[in-house]
């Protein structure tokens, strides 16, 4: 058998990468970084999200690469009230929530909304 001990990374596939971006880095505090030859990241905790634009993937890829197709869960500080108040500042609506949940470590207060491409973003809370 071979264990898994963390994702490293995982990858969107957007069809704006700056707009995706800007969402990811002004809404929840994600790092932008370059990396390789045309390549971006967005960096969190130990974690990074590649960027690939649609129709212009890395090989290899995912068998069908589409934009708005995943579905992302995040821990994230403070409370869900703190996150939906910011939520709408921003003018961003919460699909969902806030919620509760079981995450992986216990319980979780969420918050759903949709990123630029679509992808539901889930805000998990820590109780």
């Amino acid at each position: 058998m071979i264990k898994v001990t963390a994702l490293d990374h995982l990858v969107l596939t957007v069809a704006d990468p700056a707009r995706t971006a800007e969402f990811y880095e002004n809404l929840l505090g994600m790092e932008l970084r370059s990396f390789g030859e045309n390549r971006q990241a967005l960096h969190f905790g130990q974690q990074k999200i590649n960027l690939h634009r649609a129709g212009h993937e890395f090989e290899p890829k995912a068998r069908v690469p589409l934009p708005g197709s995943a579905d992302l869960c995040f821990l994230v500080e403070g409370t869900a009230r703190d996150s939906a108040a910011r939520l709408a500042e921003a003018g961003i609506a919460v699909e969902d929530g806030p919620v509760p949940r079981t995450g992986a470590t216990g319980p979780v207060m969420s918050l759903y909304l949709r990123d630029p491409d679509g992808n539901l973003v889930e805000l998990a809370h820590r109780s």
